[in-house]
Order: C-alpha cells, then sequence, then structure tokens
C-alpha cells in the first residue's frame, strides 16, 4: 500500500512537471486571436512618451478589430511595466511569453530593456517590435532576424539633422549634452556626418554632463564665451525641457542658436506652454499638423474623439506596428512566426506621416524627417515648429551594405 501511494505521488509530481513544461512554452497563436505583449515604463514621468505608443496601437487594432481582424483572429494585448530598469523589462518578457503566452512581444523605452529583451527574443525565437528605444545597436550592430524598430534611432537622427544643418551657414559648433550613450551616440552620429557633407565646420568645445544634472548655469557659461556659431544639444528625455529652461532664462537663446532631436516635438514643447524658448532647432518623426494631408488629419481628428488629446511622436509608432502586424499576418497567409517575419521584410503601410517601409535588410522602419524650429503660434497654448523641412530616409539611412559590415 505504501508503494503505491509512493508511485501515485510520483506520477502527480511527474504530470506537475509536464503542466509546468507546457506553461513555459511560447505563445501558439491558439484559439481564434493574436496576443501581444507590451514590456514598457508606464509610470513616473517617463510615461509621457509611452502612453501615447500604448493609445496609438490600441487605435489601430480597434480599427483593425472592426474590420474583421486578420485572418480570422482578433488582436489582444497585455501589458508589463519595467519601471525603466532593463532587468525588469527581461523578467517581464518572460512572463509575457512563458504565462500569458503572447504571440509578439513590443514596447521598452529604455535602450537597455530593449537590448535585454531583444536577447531574450532571439534565444526564443517571438517577435519583438521596439517602440522607442533609440539605441543603433537595437538594428544595427546587434540586431537580428527577430527583432524590429518601429521607431528612429540615434544615428538616424544625427545623419538626418546633419543633411538639414549641412544647408545652414553655421561654421562653429560647440557640443553639449547627456554624459550616458544616447547623448554621445547622437552627437558622434550628426558630427561625423555633417563633416563629411560640409567640410568647413569646426567643433571648438564640448561641455557633458550627468543625467540628473539641473544646473546647467557654468555649461552655458563656458559656451557663451566661446561664442559658437551653434550649439549641438545631445540631451535626452526631461533634460530637453531643463536644458531649454536653463537657456531662456541665461540669454543663451537669444545670442547662439541649438539643436535638439525631439526639440520640437510635442512631448517636448507641451509641458513648457508659451514658456518655451522660441528659435530651438529640433528633428522629430512626427507632428499632429505636419504633414498637412488628409491622412494626417483624420488620424489627429480619431486620436482627439479617442483620448482627448493631440497626438505625439509615440503615438505614430504605437499605430504602426498595429498596422505592421495586420498587413503582415494578412502578407503571411497564415499565423506563423517564421511566415510573418518574412512578411514584415520590405513590407509597406501608408501612416500618418505617409508610406513607411520596413528594410528587409535590418528590420528597420524607414521614418521621414521633419526638421525645423520652435515659434510661438496663436492656434495652440505651446510653441510649435516652423519653416519645416522634411528629411526622407533616402537621404540620411546607413546602407545595408554597412550595417551587414557592423554585424559581422
Amino acid at each position: 500500500m505504501e508503494m503505491e501511494i509512493v508511485l501515485k505521488k510520483v506520477i502527480i509530481m511527474a504530470a506537475s512537471l509536464v503542466l509546468i513544461g507546457l506553461a513555459g512554452a511560447p505563445g501558439s497563436f491558439a484559439g481564434d486571436t493574436i496576443k501581444v505583449g507590451f514590456v514598457d515604463t508606464y509610470t513616473g514621468p517617463a510615461s509621457a512618451f509611452t502612453l501615447d505608443v500604448l493609445d496609438g496601437f490600441k487605435m489601430a487594432i480597434w480599427q483593425v478589430n472592426a474590420r474583421g481582424g486578420v485572418l480570422g483572429k482578433k488582436i489582444t494585448f497585455v501589458t508589463r511595466d519595467d519601471r525603466f530598469t532593463p532587468d525588469i523589462a527581461l523578467a517581464m518578457a518572460k512572463e509575457l511569453v512563458f504565462r500569458e503566452k503572447v504571440d509578439i512581444l513590443a514596447g521598452t523605452l529604455n535602450s537597455g530593456s530593449s537590448l535585454a529583451v531583444s536577447g531574450f527574443a532571439l534565444r526564443e525565437k517571438i517577435p519583438f517590435i521596439v517602440t522607442y528605444g533609440k539605441s543603433d545597436k537595437i538594428s544595427g550592430e546587434k540586431g537580428h532576424r527577430y527583432v524590429f524598430m518601429a521607431t528612429d534611432n540615434t544615428q538616424m537622427a544625427g545623419r538626418a539633422a546633419a543633411v538639414a544643418l549641412a544647408q545652414k551657414p553655421f561654421l562653429t559648433y560647440w557640443i553639449a549634452g547627456d554624459d550616458y550613450e544616447y547623448g554621445h551616440a547622437i552627437a558622434d552620429d550628426l558630427w561625423h556626418q555633417l563633416k563629411k557633407l560640409k567640410p568647413g565646420v569646426r567643433k571648438i568645445g564640448e561641455s557633458w554632463w550627468k543625467v540628473e544634472t539641473k544646473d546647467f548655469a557654468p555649461y552655458i557659461t563656458a559656451i557663451l564665451a566661446a561664442r559658437p556659431d551653434f550649439i549641438i544639444g545631445a540631451t535626452g528625455g526631461f533634460n530637453m525641457v531643463h536644458f531649454q529652461q536653463a537657456a531662456k532664462a541665461a540669454g543663451l537663446t537669444k545670442k547662439i542658436p541649438f539643436y535638439q532631436h525631439t526639440g520640437i516635438e510635442l512631448s517636448t514643447l507641451e509641458p513648457q506652454g508659451r514658456n518655451a524658448p522660441a528659435g530651438v532647432y529640433g528633428t522629430a518623426n512626427y507632428l499632429f499638423y505636419y504633414p498637412d494631408t488628409s491622412e494626417n488629419k483624420a488620424f489627429v481628428q480619431a486620436f482627439r474623439k479617442h483620448y482627448n488629446r493631440s497626438p505625439k511622436a509615440g503615438a505614430l509608432y504605437g499605430y504602426a506596428v498595429g498596422l505592421l502586424l495586420e498587413k503582415g499576418y494578412a502578407r503571411a497567409g497564415r499565423a506563423d512566426t517564421e511566415k510573418l517575419i518574412d512578411a514584415l521584410e520590405g513590407l509597406v503601410i501608408e501612416s500618418p506621416a505617409g508610406p513607411l517601409e520596413m528594410r528587409a535588410c535590418d528590420h528597420q522602419l524607414l521614418l521621414p524627417m521633419f526638421f525645423g524650429v520652435t515659434k510661438k503660434s496663436p492656434l495652440y497654448p505651446f510653441l510649435i515648429a516652423a519653416d519645416l523641412v522634411t528629411v526622407s530616409p533616402q537621404d540620411y539611412m546607413m546602407s545595408c551594405r554597412d550595417v551587414m559590415a557592423l554585424r559581422k
């Protein structure tokens, strides 16, 4: 009898282990849904960027599901907050895949989180679409078959800004920014490309501060004393706003113009209201008032109807993810991971910013870059961008051959 009881316990334990193993298996497109798992920062100041991504995605899948879904399946989603920490992002990605059985991973604002989840996606062979992480390593030297970028990266932003600045009369430059990967990467890419396009430019100085710095006065004093023609501002996140306000208070904006990627974007200008400085140059992938097309107007109208606010750049990235999944699965013909990846390569979607292609060689979404300068507007309680020019991907993207060389 005791032996029988022991055997029953062994059988139960073995069955439990099998069930645990099955619970740990990645999603397999079971049932009538395609499930997307978002890992991102949904609390704290960073949520000003990430919530627009999620809302843009939700709007896209509402529209897709209203059209009947894709391949007879509805698109659903679940979220996890990584608290802007790569270790937590990786743990949350594992939970989404093994417990929630998601078919697709998406999200990450923190580039460290993007790279951590990307490595996991490669090991588990599950598609991962990055929606805000800006490191050029994600689709560059550390890129692989299972990771896609629905946002721009530091290299794209820097090279596009260089194309626009090469047309300006500025010759002497000062670089100033946040002393971490994003700041150095965007400054390096911009400066190297600008020197190629305009060999006569000179860098006369640099200033780098810790990310948590709030007192920019010593740095601004040094820049004013050097009197460069132009400043390349390599700032990210909420230091965008902090530096703009410090520059305005010190009178810098009236003496020396400067550039910041996303310095003209709604995420940077809306929190400042009319107190933002005019004359700041910047780049952005999306502006709710530009381009002035019927597609963009319809997108803005729908977004305002759902959320009672204007969309920021993140809304474009999230919306693009929804459209990529709809068109990708339709093109694949069935809900299969490898078929989806093949279908996404070279896929073109129609977006509020115009046609967007997912480049096959590096899985980078080819986004336009809008370059302009801030000014006050009677139409809005915040500054907008004026003198806008569009820098197309063909004019600033690194070639596929160069990307593949990086990976080797």
